[in-house]
């Protein structure tokens, strides 16, 4: 919940005040964001390889209104498969979140949806924070991960699966090469890394200014840069 309302915040800025973007969320998961951004007017393609979750994803818009619904469609498949169904220059905006990390060589994933991109079109990615690897690790007293994240990009995530993680730099420079520069980039999860979204305040005035600490905390430095994750948005 806290992820998904900071990335929400985030992007909406970067959006500003254009209307009826069309919009693909690459690994869209249980639909989260691609339902925030029809419920604003845009028109939004989800891709997932996953069934259950894009069971849980169409399960979700079934339940919106009628106006949100025609804006949405859900397809099954990944980022790799996009020229199936797209041209080149199909869309305003691009997600990718949480998907770089499960694969082993992102360099042709982040080509493939540079040429879905359009002239001025955005492209949000959320990764890993490789230069803040250790830090999860610390805190909760792992001392043999931590002292392995120094070293490397490879970690186990929370569901027990082998990820990696991105540096930023790196991460700009590979957006660079497929004419995508980056423009803004955040931290996401600078405090609230290690404490499961079941433990997050019930009171919603302690919900909101938890959120308005990490929206703070995601945007200055030095605070950012030890995020678990990182939000970079590039422009074509």
């Amino acid at each position: 919940m806290v992820r998904q309302e900071l990335v929400a915040r985030q992007l909406a800025e970067r959006i500003g005040t254009r209307t009826g973007l069309r919009v693909l969320d690459v690994g869209c998961g249980q639909g989260t964001q691609a339902l925030r951004l029809a419920r604003a007017g845009h028109l939004v393609t989800g891709l997932d390889p996953d069934s259950v979750t894009l069971g849980a994803a169409q399960a979700a818009l079934a339940a919106e209104p009628v106006e949100v619904r025609e804006r949405v469609r859900l397809l099954s498949g990944d980022g790799h498969s996009c020229g199936r169904w797209f041209g080149p220059r199909s869309f305003d905006l691009v997600l990718c979140h949480g998907v770089l990390m499960y694969l082993s060589d992102p360099d042709p994933m982040l080509a493939s949806l540079a040429r879905m991109l359009a002239p001025g079109g955005l492209l949000s990615l959320l990764v890993r924070n490789a230069d803040a690897l250790a830090m999860r690790a610390g805190l909760t007293g792992d001392w043999r991960s931590a002292l392995a994240a120094f070293d490397s990009p490879r970690y186990t995530n929370g569901l027990g699966l082998p990820a990696r993680a991105d540096r930023l730099l790196d991460l700009a420079e590979t957006m660079r090469e497929v004419s995508v520069p980056m423009r803004h980039w955040y931290g996401v999860r600078v405090f609230t890394d290690t404490t499961p979204d079941a433990d997050a305040p019930v009171d919603g005035r302690q919900l909101a200014q938890l959120i308005d600490a990490e929206e703070r905390a995601g945007r200055e430095d030095p605070y950012r840069r030890v995020a678990a994750l990182l939000h970079v948005v590039g422009e074509k």
